[in-house]
């Protein structure tokens, strides 16, 4: 019974995450050259990571569905 409700805490979570790591690109990328310049990371980091824990919800989204911790809709109707 916890470990559904945590892993639907996980869940949401890295999926706040993720849309913190796009505002941080979208950040980066509308400073002005001059400033960008002294940052350390590229935008495609802060990219990569995005897409990663993307993937990384997918993939544990699969693994809920097979385990039984979550169920589909029946009918998307």
């Amino acid at each position: 019974m916890l470990l559904p409700l945590l892993f639907k805490i996980a869940l949401v979570l890295l999926l706040f995450f993720i849309i913190f790591n796009l505002m941080r690109a979208l950040l980066h990328i509308s400073k002005t050259p001059l400033e960008s310049s002294s940052q350390k990371k590229p935008v495609s980091h802060f990219l990569g990571r995005r897409v990663f824990f993307s993937a990384l919800v997918v993939v544990l989204l699969l693994i809920a569905l097979l385990s039984g911790w979550i169920e589909p809709n029946p009918r998307p109707y």
